[in-house]
């Protein structure tokens, strides 16, 4: 019996490896899992719709503190053709959260650009290497496998060269110090899915609010960005689970010369220890603040709306108005008190919310009377990247036989 053909979709972090298959005809995910707890207590679980297999499945390793990412690619790979032998990888597709000003699209890893994407490393020290590492581990496990990296910074080469500077010497935006944006996967699925949502959004000025445990804004005009929250690197921008988000660049000078603390502490702190868990003293995750009675979970709730309005209203500016604000991502999604606290501190940019769609996360979230779109959007980079393989895949195809019929034609 013929194999179906897959494309395998990694998105990879410190100490977890997120995948999902889709079909490489098109169409949407045929199932995924995870193998989280790399490096401490390594759990897999995965689940497949039930035209593949049915059940889902799980395992852990009790040994497997000393195991590290290479040896689960090869366990995945493993994995698949033992229990999915109806399936046949063809391609992988990564999600690389650093693509400098070098990569505006997705590529295939091929040539120098595992090179090149190796020295944005300090650009993204803390997630850039977990996404080459996925790459090179596939690579070295099944080198037949051609492999694509999609970029979160891709979709923001649209924004503006004056708006990607910072304050400082222009000598330093040549060496790489510029804003470059982020989730640009997610929002370039929602500037591809509004147009069946709503024209005015998909055609008009309309910020997304990607709000997770990292969370960013991204304004967009006729569905190309404009500006993104986050802009050196994921730290800028809102408030975040652990991440501090903007701050004043003089605070950091006096943790590094009064407190005396090191670079690594430092970064530790802003990226780990502070944010809603920081603020709060209770935890990251958004439904422990909302469900805590401490003063200072509801403080730090109180914080992030303020941030995400704040931010909305600096974009409203930057577009000279606003049509409609979309919102996804985990608390995007799902936390109807937060896209309430938000829509409140926008009441004065006309957003009117519907307090009974809004409670129900039903698509449209505004009130009849509002003059603000507002809507949730369910976000899926993972089918985002799997269509850039696919697209990339075709084109090599192409280039591959327009090659053989000059060949034959000469």
């Amino acid at each position: 019996m013929p194999q179906t053909k897959m494309i395998l979709v990694v998105n990879a972090g410190s100490s977890s490896i997120k995948f999902s298959l889709f079909p490489e005809a098109g169409g949407g995910a045929a199932g995924g899992g995870l193998i989280e707890g790399i490096g401490v207590h390594p759990q897999f679980k995965a689940k497949f719709s039930s035209g593949i297999a049915g059940q889902p499945f799980e395992k852990t390793w009790s040994d497997g503190k000393t195991l590290g990412h290479e040896h689960f690619y090869g366990f995945l790979l493993d994995w698949l053709a033992e229990t999915l032998p109806e399936i046949a990888v063809v391609a992988a597709g990564h999600r690389v959260v650093h693509g400098g000003t070098d990569f505006a699209a997705p590529v295939r890893i091929e040539g120098g650009v595992l090179e090149a994407l190796q020295r944005l490393v300090p650009l993204a020290p803390l997630h850039q290497p977990h996404n080459l590492a996925a790459i090179q581990a596939l690579a070295s496990r099944a080198p037949q496998i051609p492999q694509v990296a999609c970029f979160d910074t891709a979709f923001h080469r649209s924004i503006p060269a004056r708006d990607q500077l910072y304050g400082l010497p222009l000598s330093f935006a040549e060496e790489g110090l510029r804003r470059y944006g982020f989730h640009g996967l997610s929002y370039e699925y929602i500037a591809g899915a509004l147009p069946q949502v709503d024209a005015t959004a998909a055609g008009g000025r309309t910020v997304v609010a990607h709000l997770g445990n990292g969370a960013s804004l991204c304004a967009l005009k006729n569905g190309r960005s404009q500006s993104c929250s986050m802009g050196f690197s994921t730290l800028d921008g809102l408030i975040m689970g652990t991440r501090s988000g903007s701050i004043d660049p003089g605070v950091l000078i006096y943790l590094l010369q009064e407190k005396g603390m090191s670079v690594k502490e430092l970064e530790t702190l802003l990226y780990k220890q502070s944010g809603l868990l920081g603020l709060s003293g209770v935890s990251a995750d958004m439904r422990d603040l909302l469900a805590s009675d401490k003063p200072e979970a509801a403080q730090a709730v109180e914080m992030f709306c303020d941030r995400v309005a704040q931010q909305i209203a600096l974009f409203a500016a930057q577009l000279g108005g606003l049509d409609a604000v979309v919102f996804t991502a985990g608390i995007g999604e799902r936390s109807a008190p937060i896209r309430a606290g938000i829509c409140r501190r926008l009441a004065w940019l006309g957003a009117t919310l519907d307090d009974g769609a809004n409670d129900a996360a039903q698509m449209k979230i505004a009130a009849a009377d509002s003059r603000l779109g507002l809507w949730i959007v369910p976000t899926d980079e993972e089918s985002m990247i799997a269509r850039h393989t696919r697209a990339l895949l075709d084109t090599n195809r192409q280039d591959q036989r327009a090659v053989a019929q000059r060949t034959t034609g000469a």
